[in-house]
């Protein structure tokens, strides 16, 4: 799938470039005058920002839905779950948050505001990620010094924010952060930060979950990408850094209940692109594939038709902080988790037309119109690797 200005406006509704939505449909004030007004003064990084915080059950979000064909969680459908193994929502956790996480079996991490709607829809029923999730703040008066100004953790106030469930017989946390390595600033306190809740949680297994954009034309929205192998492409500001591109490997993902997971999708895939070809699927890596990953960029880079980011060949799908988990877990040793990297197709393969920037306001306009409800199937995808866990 190579999705263009025509692609949106046959399943959005408006041609992104000449049409954009108003300026309240947005998050980020430069991205708005980048679409509104063709203003050329918007920084990659604004477009990383727009993707992280635009929150679709707020007012840009109601704007956004208003002004095009997409569609809100309101229309979210119930996942008729396998007897015994629906995710059973936990109480309010102990404390105000400024403690350590609870113990758990399985560690799951999300990221921007609207994957942890879908995420929290899934595997917290009840419970919504930003209205009713504790916020975290354990440490939170130290690690804040390493924050750039203006970072989402700082203008949180807080780390994350989390909330308990079980599926079957295992005790998971949901943890959606504010903290990321893209925003963060130079002294990568998300390091910090990850290291911090797995010696917490101290799960056996720790998933990182939610959006990323497919490279190359075979995926579509909505597949997903279970990845024991991320890679860094750091061609910006951490290209000097001695990470920059290097790549961890964990153990292969137990996928005993990938074809029933396929078979949930189906309740909420009609929320997906109409100019999808087929059902959604998982792509399982495997340890060994190294050209087969969770590409992890420091840019808002994506691929393109014309590979003008150079990210074909080196993985599945890009996205700008799984990276970071598997260089904590590198650094941890035996005492390191296994985990994974879980993620959704939010945005396909971008056509070279126009500007670069405009090829970039493709891309997030279509995260916002299918970035929650392809988060549904990573979500629910994260359940399938839970349920298959010894």
């Amino acid at each position: 799938m190579i999705a263009d200005r025509k692609w949106v406006e046959r399943n959005l509704g408006f041609d992104p470039i000449s049409t954009p939505p108003p300026a309240a449909a947005f998050t980020v004030k430069t991205v708005a005058a980048s679409a509104v007004k063709r203003s050329a003064k918007v920084a990659p990084e604004d477009f990383q920002r727009e993707i992280i915080d635009f929150d679709s059950e707020a007012p840009e979000g109601r704007e956004f839905v208003a002004f095009s064909t997409a569609t809100g969680l309101s229309r979210f459908t119930d996942i008729p779950w396998p007897k015994g193994l629906a995710p059973q929502t936990g109480p309010k956790p102990k404390g105000t948050g400024s403690g350590p996480l609870p113990k758990a079996d399985v560690l799951v991490v999300t990221w921007t505001v609207d994957e942890g709607h879908a995420l929290s829809r899934v595997l917290t029923p009840g419970k919504d990620s930003r209205n009713d999730y504790v916020s975290y703040t354990h440490n939170f008066a130290t690690l804040s010094k390493k924050f750039r100004k203006g970072a989402p953790a700082l203008q949180a106030k807080r780390l994350g924010a989390y909330w308990t469930t079980a599926i079957g017989k295992k005790s998971v946390v949901v943890f959606k952060s504010d903290s990321h390595m893209s925003q963060d600033g130079p002294q990568l306190p998300n390091i910090d930060v990850w290291r911090q809740i797995i010696e917490e949680v101290r799960p056996k297994l720790v998933i990182t979950t939610g959006t990323a954009g497919g490279i190359g034309k075979l995926v579509e929205v909505g597949d997903v990408v279970v990845s024991p192998v991320v890679r860094f492409d750091c061609t910006s500001k951490f290209k000097r850094k001695p990470f920059a591109q290097a790549h961890y490997t964990s153990s292969p993902a137990k996928s005993s209940k990938f074809a029933v997971a396929k078979g949930l999708f189906k309740a909420n895939s009609a929320q997906l692109p109409k100019d999808n070809t087929r059902p959604p699927k998982i792509i399982k890596v495997a340890p060994a594939d190294l050209k087969s990953s969770v590409v992890t960029t420091d840019l808002f880079g994506f691929d393109t038709s014309d590979n003008h980011y150079k990210l074909q060949g080196l993985g599945d799908v890009s996205e700008m902080g799984d990276a970071i988990l598997g260089l904590v877990a590198k650094d941890m040793g035996k005492s390191a988790p296994r985990w994974l990297a879980i993620r959704n197709v939010s945005d396909p393969q971008i056509k070279a037309e126009g500007t670069l920037r405009q090829q970039a306001q493709v891309a997030a306009t279509i995260y916002k119109g299918y970035g929650r409800w392809s988060s549904v199937c990573s979500a629910i995808t994260c359940w399938a690797s839970i349920v298959a866990e010894p």
